[in-house]
């Protein structure tokens, strides 16, 4: 009998939700290491309470590891590369194995030539972004990723998608405190959050989607096959976008929108060719250390100490909110959502667990 178990609305401790994704994933042949990067990055997602991108994505990624498209010995390299960027072939591995690699990389750049940049190419579904952002952020460097997927998101004009909800990510640290960390797509919400949303009978707002009329709609259930999603702020997210596009997938050489495939629909055994961009800058090698301490420090406190608008305690920092989270699942336990949990007895019939 298994000792994991995600019945209920009772808490599950973060150190057991990844203990599960971990066993879940060596279960289809995937190596420890590999297993416990993946399972790190889904999990601290949850924790933060960014549940369409924690262990919600681990069913799907199992059919793909199970079905070849995601290659269980994948291993990312370097296929080009200088004393300050490089270009990595992810080769089908997960896209956890594959970011880490390539963030570590950048990581590494960036502490002999002071400003890195690597690109990722040939990966699978990068999950969250800023995972990696914050990889960089705990090491004392600011950190930053793009990436790109297929097509969901039309462009100011457009009557169906062009690119995809290409995700930016950035992380700055804060000595002794937690790193600011963003981490948005650039269209007006992540797709799964239609998907959640619909799973759980909530109305779809009218700035979320955008008809084959090339009008908003609120019926989320033309989404994806008739209905894109809106870019972020207009032509702002559209322009965006497109930054993250050319900066991980059209300088390494990687798939570009259409040939990018569906990590969701496409046939299990089928790679996605998902693409990033990392890029790395240390700070000391930069900045004055103690400039940079009281800068950021005297930034942040300017921030929140801005007078908040009616019903509002203060204005929040980047990842503010979500650390609050995660902080409080460590004491407190994770509460998962309906459609996670239910996720997560898939993922367990698939791994046998």
């Amino acid at each position: 009998m298994s000792k994991f178990t995600f019945e209920g609305l009772l808490p599950v401790h973060p150190s057991d939700l990844e203990a599960f994704t971990h066993s879940a994933l060596e279960r289809v042949g995937l190596g420890s290491r590999d297993a416990a990067t993946t399972a790190e990055a889904l999990t601290l997602a949850d924790a933060m309470g960014v549940h369409t991108h924690g262990t919600k994505l681990l069913a799907g990624y199992l059919r793909k590891l199970q079905g070849g498209g995601y290659r269980i010995h994948g291993a990312p390299q370097a296929i080009r590369q200088g004393p300050g960027w490089a270009v990595v072939d992810g080769d089908s591995a997960l896209g956890q194995v594959g970011s880490t690699f390539a963030m570590n990389l950048a990581i590494a750049k960036a502490r002999n030539v002071g400003v890195s940049y690597v690109g990722l190419k040939n990966t699978g579904h990068i999950g969250a972004a800023g995972f990696y952002a914050y990889m960089a952020a705990r090491e004392g460097f600011f950190g930053m990723v793009v990436g790109n997927d297929i097509p969901s998101v039309a462009a100011p004009g457009s009557c169906g998608p062009v690119l995809g909800s290409n995700p930016l990510a950035w992380a700055a640290p804060i000595p002794g405190g937690d790193p600011i960390l963003l981490d948005m797509a650039t269209a007006a919400v992540a797709g799964g959050k239609v998907y959640a949303a619909l799973q759980r009978g909530e109305t779809i707002p009218p700035t979320w989607l955008i008809g084959p009329d090339g009008l908003p709609t609120t019926d989320g259930t033309l989404y994806p096959q008739q209905a894109s999603l809106a870019p972020m702020a207009g032509h702002k997210g559209y322009g965006l976008g497109l930054f993250a596009e050319l900066l991980s997938a059209v300088l390494p050489g990687g798939a570009i929108t259409w040939q990018v495939g569906s990590w969701m629909f496409d046939p299990p055994s089928s790679p996605s060719l998902h693409n990033a961009g990392f890029m790395v800058v240390d700070i000391e090698a930069i900045a004055d250390p103690v400039e940079y301490k009281n800068g950021i420090a005297r930034l942040a406190a300017e921030i929140s100490r801005a007078t908040p608008a009616e019903g509002v305690d203060r204005v929040l920092l980047p990842g503010e909110r979500e650390w609050a989270n995660r902080n409080r699942s460590l004491a407190e336990g994770i509460f998962l959502p309906a459609d996670v949990r239910e996720k997560l007895a898939e993922a367990a019939q698939l791994a046998g667990i």
